[in-house]
């Protein structure tokens, strides 16, 4: 099919002489205004605009403003038609985004070299353009089927850790999904709002099944005990948060974003640490301890108390289960995000299908 051009130009002789030169190879819209150029473009879209300098009631760089302010027409070529040949009339066609200018008379064969030029340009441009936005979706489709098996192998890892204790695969979907609960509703009520970025709530919600992974380590003896841990046991089992951190650099250091990774190490590293400074592994207190693990920590704590575990049964009702955990408020728990879990009794019910 022939390429649409636009020619502009309050001069008739020279409309007739223009469509004359190119209708034998293209298809041929003429206006003698730049209003009415204008009003064409609205519901048109030609491959080139032929416009003309000197018009009456808009000139062409008048039009050409017009044109740059519309998505629609912003990207179609504009060779400007004139009769002057200063050097200055050149510099601000060009300055003005014009591809190329043509002087007035028209020479035939210059202009049809000029407009198969352009035109040809512009098939060059247009068919780059598609190749790089076929090659940014395919790298971005690659990049997330990656990242979506990535994130199978790490939340299939994360079970397999949490069935050495004698607790199942609930244990990782469901501490990821009151994460995200959790998170999703500290930014509804813009608390935390310099920390809780976008990029940030994801990485939290990612990085989740991952808080234990440290648990590879720690002998079965201890993992499956049923009654309570010596003193000695307990001290094998903290060690899991400075493994965590080990590992995960180990397994996900060189290959996920720095962000992420910082946000699985704070995670699994710093979720048993306590607001008053009484925690493990490194004491840290208050807003010290990472967002992401302060999150966790309510996390891990209510379904631990909520599922059944080799050590004990589970414990109901819910409210039971808030009242105990509101007795570490500000001493265990961050008192914000704990006052906010409270209030999210309603929602934990409706999930865990509780009448």
């Amino acid at each position: 099919m022939k390429n649409i051009i636009l020619v502009v130009d309050d001069d008739k002789t020279n409309l007739t002489l223009a469509q004359k030169i190119l209708l034998p190879h293209y298809r041929i819209a003429a206006t003698s205004s730049g209003r009415a150029a204008l009003k064409y473009l609205e519901t048109n879209n030609p491959d080139l605009i032929l416009l003309d300098i000197n018009m009456p009631d808009m000139d062409g760089f008048e039009v050409m403003e017009q044109l740059r302010l519309k998505e629609e027409t912003a990207k179609i070529p504009v060779i400007f038609l004139t009769a002057d040949n200063l050097v200055e009339t050149e510099v601000k066609c060009f300055r003005m985004g014009a591809v190329d200018f043509v002087t007035k008379p028209f020479v035939p064969d210059i202009l049809l070299s000029r407009v198969g030029k352009t035109l040809e340009l512009e098939q060059y441009r247009h068919n780059l353009e598609k190749m790089v936005k076929e090659q940014a979706e395919k790298i971005t489709e690659d990049a997330r089927r990656i990242s979506m098996i990535q994130d199978s192998v790490i939340v299939g890892m994360a079970n397999l850790i949490e069935s050495r204790d004698g607790s199942t695969g609930k244990h990782v979907k469901n501490t990821q999904m009151y994460v995200k609960m959790i998170v999703d509703e500290l930014h509804n009520r813009n608390l935390f709002p310099e920390q809780l970025t976008e990029e940030y709530m994801q990485d939290i919600c990612k990085a989740a099944p991952l808080h234990d992974v440290g648990k590879i380590k720690v002998p079965d003896s201890v993992l499956q005990k049923p009654g309570k841990l010596t003193p000695e046991e307990y001290e094998l089992m903290k060690m899991h948060t400075t493994y965590s951190r080990k590992i995960i650099k180990m397994i996900i250091g060189d290959v996920e974003d720095e962000s992420y990774v910082q946000t699985v190490e704070d995670i699994a590293m710093y979720h048993h640490e306590r607001w008053d400074g009484t925690g493990y592994p490194t004491g840290l207190a208050g807003d010290r301890i990472p967002l992401a693990a302060r999150i966790m920590s309510v996390a891990d704590v209510f379904d631990a108390l909520y599922e059944e575990r080799v050590y004990k049964p589970p414990i109901r009702p819910i409210e039971r289960i808030m009242q105990i955990m509101m007795e570490g408020r500000g001493t265990q728990f961050d008192p914000v995000i704990m006052d906010v879990f409270m209030e999210m009794v309603p929602m934990l019910k409706e999930v865990l299908h509780i009448q």
